[in-house]
């Protein structure tokens, strides 16, 4: 049985109007267990419009998503962030830059229960978030009551990881979440990226721009093209790729 199932998902915008746009086309796919799909496409080719779908911010007009066999194509956004996380492009999309490195986590380690900030000053919990800070070996526990919006891009990025998998979540989505960094910090946040879902065995989607992070992580890859599913790599399929046989193959279906 699949873990993760989107059945000819369709996505119009605008529609009946001069600017009608069919984002997504009957987009079907099967997503397993413990699967690190990443997902490559020129613009407008429909990948974060795939993510918003999977995440609820808009219905679908037609077609249907169901995680372990339930159906959620109906659920709301903020019930749908129960159990599917998503780290943004924008280091400043993905925490509350006036609140505290603490309070961010305490947030996060409360996902999908009742918002409150009172637990945030259980010991329990502040020597939790130092640990996973002090695993990061960016010095960064030294700060859990810095206000978030004066760390770094990369410091915020490798701090929202962390937030997105504290809870395991049943699904985590990576959208372009090194682009905003330079390339040293990219392959830290890269590497993170990788040992958390290994570590906690996560199902994991990554849209990148990146071929060579596209090839080098994951065990599936996904080629997107004008709203449709046109290439799913296999592990061994994406072994014998390299960034510039990418390259031409995504060049190819322009032509």
């Amino acid at each position: 049985m699949p873990y993760i199932e989107l059945k000819n998902i369709n996505k119009v915008f605008n529609p009946n109007s001069n600017r009608e746009h069919h984002a997504l086309k009957n987009i079907s796919l099967v997503i397993n267990k413990g699967d690190f799909i990443t997902i490559i496409g020129g613009n407008g080719a429909g990948k974060s419009t795939l993510f918003n779908a999977i995440s609820g911010v808009f219905p679908l007009d037609s077609g249907s998503i169901s995680i372990n066999d339930v159906e959620i194509s109906a659920t709301k956004e903020f019930e749908r962030a129960k159990y599917i996380s998503r780290v943004f492009q924008n280091p400043l999309d993905n925490t509350a830059p006036r609140m505290t490195v603490a309070e961010n986590m305490a947030l996060a380690l409360n996902r999908g229960e009742r918002r409150t900030l009172k637990f945030s000053k259980n010991k329990d919990n502040i020597a939790l978030f130092e640990n996973l800070l002090k695993n990061l070996n960016l010095g960064l526990e030294q700060k859990l009551n810095t206000e978030m919006g004066v760390l770094s891009g990369g410091q915020r990025q490798a701090i929202a990881l962390l937030m997105a998998t504290m809870k395991a979540p049943e699904l985590i989505l990576l959208d372009e979440h090194t682009a905003a960094l330079d390339p040293k910090t990219q392959k830290k946040i890269m590497l993170l990226s990788e040992e958390k879902v290994k570590e906690k065995n996560l199902t994991a989607l990554m849209i990148t721009h990146n071929l060579q992070d596209a090839l080098t992580y994951g065990n599936r890859m996904l080629l997107l093209h004008q709203g449709e599913i046109v290439r799913d790599f296999s592990e061994e399929e994406k072994k014998k790729l390299s960034v510039t046989d990418l390259y031409k193959i995504m060049v190819d279906l322009d032509e």
